[in-house]
């Protein structure tokens, strides 16, 4: 999933982006509140990580700013101040969440986890598609009745993919949001994990299948009927 992380430390910048990467995150970072509400409202994201205090616009003012405009957004807050003041402020403006530094990556892991669980109001805790199950909050999927270990990048794709169940996909679309702005859209990265998501989940009448839209990209079929139309049409 897609993170903005508006914070003006760089040292935390660092920290975070690279252990959201590695846990199959795509983040993106603004070091100001001006910056990072333009980027949360020219961009589309899963969750935004919002620091307090910010220079140029403050992180209650950005949240209010985004809420006012109509975005839902999952909004996680972060603060070094420690007080039930600044936390009610917080809730109170928009945010969802709330932590006071210094924290826990893991709890804060385990929060954004939370927040993509519960919001928008479509999202299900555990995300189906033909036989595929996957529990975004588990970090397990299922093909039928087997248990499939993915990687970290594997399950963001999939997740992605079975978010999107029936809609068509660019490669341009899947590289923001489950790679970052760095990839090489030219390279075959997509192409090789979607060959792994296919051998993994299986490619048969029982099961979603990933079907290649050529020239546009791809689309994660729901139903078993259009799963042996894709493969009919093969």
């Amino acid at each position: 999933m897609k993170v903005l992380l508006v914070e003006d430390e760089a040292a935390m910048v660092d920290a975070l982006q690279r252990g959201l990467t590695a846990e199959g995150f795509v983040t993106e970072a603004a070091m100001n509140g001006v910056d990072g509400l333009w980027m949360a409202e020219e961009n589309d994201f899963d969750v935004i990580i919002l620091d307090i205090m910010l220079p140029g616009l403050s992180g209650y003012e950005v949240c209010r700013r985004l809420r006012a405009g109509g975005s839902t957004v999952p909004i996680l807050m972060l603060t070094a101040k420690d007080g039930e003041y600044d936390e009610a402020d917080a809730l109170d403006l928009g945010a969802d969440d709330f932590l006071s530094k210094p924290f826990s990556f893991v709890v804060l892991l385990a929060r954004l986890r939370a927040l993509l669980r519960r919001a928008p109001s479509d999202r299900e805790p555990v995300l189906t598609a033909g036989s595929i199950r996957l529990d975004p909050a588990a970090r397990r999927c299922w093909s039928g009745e087997e248990e499939v270990t993915l990687t970290a990048r594997e399950f963001s794709l999939a997740e992605f993919m079975i978010r999107r169940k029936g809609q068509v996909v660019s490669r341009n679309t899947i590289a923001e949001h489950v790679w970052d702005s760095e990839l090489d859209i030219d390279s075959n990265v997509i192409e090789v994990y979607i060959g792994y998501l296919r051998r993994k989940l299986g490619d048969n009448r029982r099961r979603g299948i990933i079907e290649t839209v050529r020239g546009i990209g791809y689309r994660l079929m729901d139903t078993a009927e259009e799963s042996a139309d894709a493969i009919r049409r093969a």
